[in-house]
């Protein structure tokens, strides 16, 4: 697919789920009162009788969800990702976590996503939120591709999961042989200078900053890490031994997201210089999810920005 092609992940989310649905009746989804949101519309016309809309009660919405697991469901419980994670953290620690149950939980429009509506609409807590519960996996696929990877894998694994699926449309970055679950990252470009760590939209953000040094004889080595936890240890650590420094770069708060879980591993394991791209500890203003991106630098130009400065380019550090 062409990288000038963009894509919105949430119609990858609903085709995938009704194509695995026709085969598998065990899968039913789960919303508050969000089924255009959520992209369902499609489900609900052709499995209406499987389709749960709890209201906007986001508690009872996991909470339903674990008992539709209890009885042998595969529930798909989507919602907004900032009222999914925040109204219902507890049930989502003590129903699904705790529990175990094989509940998927599927935050739609997260980060930024829904600019205009500002900071009680933009999800930018919910990575630290939830890597901070044990038995959860976190997830945040960078394009349709990994979207839909996702939503299979979620039903294969018996467990609870944390799923991110992308309103700002972004392209296709994910190579046709690329592996997808926990542990396991994609390395997109290859180079000896500088690592990026990239999830969701700044992955292909990531990709064109590695264009940009690349033409100033920079070489940007660009990893999407589609599993926030567990994330691909391994691949951290050959970045942190091979390169000058490592970057990361998510649409979130850098309080206890990606570049917290990477930090804390390089610091104990094998130390490097870091740069941490995110959002500060500050509320999101309101504005375009675009402008809120530029607005904290999470473009391009920002991420080769960082590279430089982990290699005395540019700005002195």
């Amino acid at each position: 697919m062409s990288a000038d092609l963009t894509y919105d992940c949430r119609q990858d989310f609903a085709d995938e789920l009704i194509k695995l649905a026709e085969s598998d009746e065990r899968i039913v989804a789960v919303c508050n009162d969000s089924v255009g949101s959520s992209n369902l519309v499609g489900f609900r016309d052709r499995f209406p009788e499987r389709l749960i809309n709890v209201g906007i009660a986001e508690q009872d919405l996991v909470g339903v969800g674990a008992g539709l697991a209890n009885g042998g469901k595969i529930p798909f419980v989507s919602a907004a990702a900032p009222f999914l994670t925040g109204r219902a953290l507890e049930q989502i620690k003590a129903d699904a976590a705790y529990s175990n149950t094989h509940v998927i939980l599927c935050g739609q429009s997260p980060g930024m996503a829904y600019g205009e509506l500002g900071p009680t609409h933009h999800s930018i807590e919910d990575l630290s939120w939830m890597r901070a519960v044990a038995n959860l996996p976190v997830v945040v696929p960078a394009d349709p591709v990994q979207t839909r990877q996702a939503v299979r894998w979620a039903v294969e694994n018996p467990g609870p999961v944390f799923i991110r699926i992308p309103r700002f449309k972004v392209p296709v970055v994910t190579p046709d042989d690329a592996p997808f679950g926990p542990g396991l990252s994609n390395t997109l470009t290859e180079g000896d200078d500088v690592t990026v760590i990239a999830i969701g939209t700044l992955v292909s953000r990531a990709l064109r900053a590695a264009e940009i040094l690349r033409a100033e004889g920079i070489g940007l080595r660009v990893i999407n890490m589609p599993f926030v936890d567990p994330f691909d240890v391994e691949a951290a650590l050959a970045a942190a031994r091979e390169t000058k420094g490592i970057v990361t770069a998510e649409e979130a708060t850098i309080s206890g997201g990606l570049g917290a879980a990477v930090a804390s591993l390089v610091a104990t394991e094998q130390p490097v210089r870091m740069r941490i791209l995110g959002v500060p500890n500050v509320f999101a203003p309101t504005g375009s999810a675009s402008f809120l991106l530029d607005h904290f630098g999470l473009t391009a130009d920002g991420i080769a920005a960082a590279a430089r400065e982990l290699l005395g380019h540019g700005l002195h550090v």
